[in-house]
């Protein structure tokens, strides 16, 4: 169908299932943030980590997620079934969140970060490929929005709750760690008692080996090009705990840090489904250069307005980047593998990517105890230059969806 004459996509016609694991999204990530909000700061202020080592645990806790997914997606491919694959990582997530109240040093913390994470790992590309099963083709970008606007408007709640607690409990980084357990389990019982997974067509090829050399070549040309764009786009953010220790680094005061996040987050849901609809309808590159060129120019801010509104505008700028990129990145996948091997796919595809954003983490880290926020920031813009470059060399192979 021409681009022209497509149906416009609305909130409606996504389909239920979707909005299901929306939710499940949104609540593991209140959760989720309500730690993630807090825990730069508490290793820096309480535990006396460097930034080299917040920058280094961020980095790790990502590439093990990204890593443990290869693994669940090509196992949600053999089996044919991605739900109860992504309820056991909802499930491993909910029952480490007690180790973050109870860690008395570093290396408990970094230990329950790693576990946390292997259990996103295990989740993700399932979840990521169950969401492609239930998207109609002419949907997948909406779909793909909606889910990544639901997942971060839990994001922005989290913050919110730990800026809340942390007020009512004096600064009491523990009993926050206690409350954020509550919404992790509450995502566990949802997956497992209100998702129904679509039967596998009965057309669809068995595979019996996802990461096999041949099952490999079978994924193509055209999603190895969208891994390496995803690549590139990794390597050019690191962790946000970056933007919190910035908004700190100018002054704001340490119970209002997680405003950063919900700011950012808050921008981030309302473009991601916008982007969604607008890339089924015009193609995905030219949003993806888009959105890359808004993080060139909060790297910038970031870099040189060192005060409490320039750090405003790099963080606005930041979460309109996400969702203009990441929903996409994600329907890209769903455009270009094929169905069988989609599980595998986004293994992939986030093994590329965490391991990129290990080293932009960790880079982002030493040039801060080395030359400070502004070269961070700074070297940030000019990864995301050099991947706007990439992305605009891609000639024709991302440009339009199905």
């Amino acid at each position: 169908m021409a681009v022209g004459t497509k149906p416009t996509p609305s909130i409606a016609k996504v389909p239920a299932g979707v909005w299901v694991l929306g939710f499940v999204s949104m609540l593991m990530d209140i959760s989720s943030e309500m730690i993630h909000a807090l825990l730069p700061i508490y290793l820096v202020t309480v535990l006396g980590a460097s930034m080299a080592t917040v920058g280094l645990i961020e980095g790790i806790a990502e590439a093990t997620a990204s890593i443990t997914r290869i693994f669940s997606g090509a196992l949600s491919d053999r089996l044919g079934n991605r739900k109860w694959l992504a309820a056991a990582g909802y499930g491993l997530a909910a029952f480490t969140r007690p180790v973050f109240p109870l860690a008395p040093t570093i290396g408990w913390l970094v230990a329950a970060r790693f576990v946390d994470r292997i259990g996103k790992g295990i989740r993700g590309a399932p979840r990521d490929a169950l969401v492609a099963d239930l998207a109609p083709p002419g949907l997948r970008g909406a779909s793909f929005g909606l889910r990544q606007s639901l997942d971060t408007i839990g994001a922005s709640t989290g913050p919110l709750l730990a800026i809340a607690l942390m007020w009512w409990t004096s600064d009491n980084f523990t009993a926050v760690f206690w409350f954020a357990a509550l919404p992790a389990f509450m995502a566990l019982a949802l997956i497992v008692f209100a998702v129904r997974e679509p039967a596998r067509p009965q057309a669809q090829r068995m595979v019996q080996n996802p990461v096999s050399l041949a099952e490999i070549r079978n994924l193509g040309s055209a999603f190895w090009w969208v891994v390496a764009v995803a690549c590139a786009f990794s390597l050019a953010r690191f962790s946000e705990a970056f933007l919190v220790l910035r908004a700190q680094n100018v002054g704001l005061p340490i119970m209002l840090t997680p405003v950063v996040l919900v700011v950012m987050n808050v921008v981030y849901a309302l473009a991601a489904y916008p982007a969604g609809v607008i890339s089924d309808r015009i193609g995905r590159k030219a949003v993806l250069a888009a959105g890359m060129g808004l993080l060139i120019a909060a790297c910038l801010a970031l870099a040189w307005l060192p005060s409490i509104g320039g750090v405003a505008l790099g963080v606005v700028l930041w979460g309109l980047h996400m969702g203009l990129t990441q929903g996409l990145l994600a329907a890209l996948v769903a455009d270009t593998a094929p169905a069988e091997l989609r599980g595998t796919a986004y293994g992939f595809f986030n093994l590329v990517a965490g391991l990129a954003m290990l080293a932009a983490s960790i880079i982002a880290g030493v040039l801060w105890d080395i030359a400070g926020p502004q070269g961070t920031f700074l070297a940030g813009a000019g990864f995301a230059l050099v991947a706007l470059a990439g992305l605009l060399a891609v000639h024709g192979r991302i440009s339009k969806p199905p």
